[in-house]
């Protein structure tokens, strides 16, 4: 290994030390942040987001609603609505046959009038089910079942809310606080009573003997750190709450719809009817971020049980996924992983405009790729990965800009002092020879006139040279400077640019541009592909010097032909004239051939180099020179 190769290598590995303990400082920082919780909100509030935008689904019809809206109580005209009005309702579901009705309205207390009615449809209708509430309030408070049901149809209705307020999962059953038995939810009840006529029945997990399962659906069960949860306390049997998505995920009737016969009796038939309350002036709502409501953020308490149910049946007759999460190991691997590309993105961005670039499509391909695992199933970490792949990625960047402002304006300096340098030499050395010279033909006007106004001419061009480029070298705006008072935007589209070169580089007063009677011209719209202002900057001086070349040396033209557009796939700066030849002609030039020629030549060359082109310099017919400048657009992936 040779010693440069061996520097070389030295410094990449020193950069990639240093990129990677900086990255994996990043990482271990995000991964503490999420173990500690203090990303858990950033983390359901990402998760709300992805289930509110999931597509559509179709509604379920096995669900029928029936809720007590604002109209049916200003028609019933009490509230809590009598016992009776229920006794009426159920009885006229009943007749329609549905596989199970479920009562999400409290009854553990008589309201009269109809006590005696509602407590006889309590112990007949073996098909009803009915609510209460196992877990103490705030205030110590238990809500009891009616007193007239059987307890194996009792099932509870407590609600899982998270720190935020908003409930993600449900209960299967848990222990009840006052008597120790374990005991079935609400939703878990009906939906198995709907199961066991398609039979189904419950059984213990196989993957997880404390889970329940249906056939060869086995529900997951929520731990204490599943997903985003950190160290959550979980009390009996729970599960992530999958929602339905969609406006409509359910039919919803009134209750004097019902009471009136104003229903299709299919809606009934063997279906699982809720009954429950949908006026909000009751305000049974439960806090759900993850599905569209008319109250944003709010969902009625019979719409979230009609979820839970859905949820349950459709795993198992429609293989709807469950949601689930991965191990933890998996999930810090995830986020290792993501952090890892953004140091990647950082080190290999050829530019921080590049690297801008490709961190905007990994940010992308991280969120579709979270969204796609959601609509399977599985909620993967998606906030602390972000956080890594941002952070390793942006710090690179930053430093990329940084590192080129300074740059830049080093660069600045650097060309000010060689320009100034230049100038002074130029002026304590060519500029007081041609002052000397000036002088001497001054004196003997009469016999060399155009010595004298030559002379003069070069004057002028040389010391209005220092001005326009120390005027160039100071701005960083894009502009190019063709004089002491003329300045071109390089953010223009290149064609115009280039027509403003042409247009003032006629206008100098050179001995071929006098004898031309001729001019045509041809600018186009070249193409969009991306230019950096170096390279437009290096087009406009080639088409500059190349009209320079006709108005300083071509002899006696009449006719000059400048070109700029697109011929086929390339891109074309023609410069043609009529003028006598050049003393020595010049071979047509290959795409394999050296440069050669005069230090115009070379700049040529060095200018198709920065465009990945040709330039060639040869003969016009039947007389005259053709400069000639040739490139392919740069595909807009390969700039950046």
């Amino acid at each position: 290994m040779t010693p440069e190769l061996w520097k070389k290598l030295s410094a990449e590995l020193k950069v990639w030390r240093v990129g990677a303990l900086s990255g994996l400082g990043a990482i271990g920082l995000v991964s503490l942040m999420r173990f500690a919780g203090v990303l858990q909100p950033l983390e359901w509030a990402a998760f709300d987001r992805l289930m509110r935008v999931r597509p559509p689904e179709p509604r379920d019809e096995r669900i029928l609603i029936i809720g007590l809206n604002e109209t049916d109580i200003q028609k019933i005209r009490q509230y809590p609505v009598p016992d009776r009005v229920l006794a009426q309702l159920i009885k006229q579901l009943e007749k329609h046959q549905p596989r199970a009705i479920g009562l999400d309205i409290v009854r553990d207390i008589p309201v009269e009038p109809g006590h005696q009615e509602l407590a006889q449809v309590f112990r007949t209708q073996d098909n009803l089910f009915a609510i209460q509430r196992v877990q103490p309030d705030s205030q110590g408070y238990l809500v009891q079942p009616p007193p007239d049901i059987p307890v194996e149809r009792v099932g509870f209705i407590d609600s899982l809310l998270d720190e935020d307020g908003y409930t993600r999962r449900r209960t299967f059953g848990l222990h009840n606080a006052k008597t120790g038995e374990f005991q079935f939810s609400f939703a878990f009840l009906l939906a198995e009573q709907y199961l066991l006529s398609q039979g189904y029945s419950l059984e213990s997990g196989v993957i997880d003997p404390y889970a329940i399962r249906f056939g060869a659906v086995e529900f997951p069960r929520l731990d204490a750190n599943t997903g985003a949860y950190v160290r959550t306390g979980v009390d009996g049997v729970e599960s992530l709450l999958n929602f339905r998505s969609g406006k409509s995920p359910f039919r919803i009737l009134s209750f004097q719809q019902v009471l009136a016969g104003q229903f299709d009796p299919n809606w009934v038939r063997d279906r699982i009817v809720l009954v429950g309350i949908t006026a909000s002036s009751v305000k049974d709502v439960v806090n759900s971020a993850a599905i569209p409501s008319k109250n944003p953020g709010l969902v009625n308490g019979v719409e979230v049980v009609a979820h839970d149910i859905s949820q349950m049946i459709s795993a198992v007759l429609d293989k709807r996924p469950l949601l689930q999460s991965w191990a933890d190991g998996w999930e810090y691997g995830w986020i290792v992983g993501w952090g890892i590309l953004g140091v990647a993105i950082g080190r290999f961005g050829r530019s921080p405009w590049r690297s801008l670039l490709v961190l905007a499509v990994a940010g992308a391909s991280l969120v579709g790729i979270c969204y796609g695992l959601l609509l399977v199933g599985w909620w993967v970490p998606l906030v602390p990965p972000l956080l890594v792949l941002t952070i390793n990625a942006v710090g690179p960047a930053a430093a990329q800009f940084y590192r080129y402002e300074q740059d830049l304006r080093d660069r600045l300096r650097d060309r000010q002092l060689l320009i100034e340098h230049t100038f002074n030499t130029i002026h304590n050395g060519p500029l007081q020879t041609l002052s000397r010279m000036m002088r001497e033909t001054a004196s003997q006007p009469t016999e060399q006139p155009k010595l004298a106004s030559d002379l003069h001419l070069l004057n002028q061009e040389l010391r209005s040279l220092y001005e326009t480029m120390r005027q160039e070298a100071l701005s960083q705006s894009g502009s190019l400077r063709l004089g002491h008072d003329q300045s071109i935007n390089l953010q223009a589209p290149l064609h115009e640019i280039l027509f403003q070169v042409y247009d003032a580089t006629l206008q100098r007063e050179f001995p071929g541009f006098q004898s031309l009677k001729v001019k045509i011209v041809k600018f186009e719209p070249m193409g969009d592909q991306p230019l950096s202002i170096e390279q437009k900057r290096g087009l406009c001086r080639f088409l500059e010097e190349a009209l320079c070349n006709v108005g300083k040396h071509a002899q006696h033209p009449t006719r000059l032909t400048v070109t700029c557009a697109t011929e086929g796939e390339q891109q074309v700066i023609r410069v043609a004239d009529n003028g006598a030849p050049l003393p020595e002609k010049q071979p047509e030039q290959s795409k394999t051939s050296k440069p050669s020629g005069g230090f115009g030549s070379q700049q040529a060359q060095a200018i198709a180099k920065q465009v990945r082109g040709q330039f060639r310099r040869y003969p016009n017919q039947p007389k005259g020179t053709v400069c000639e400048l040739t490139w392919k657009p740069t595909p807009w992936y390969r700039f950046w």
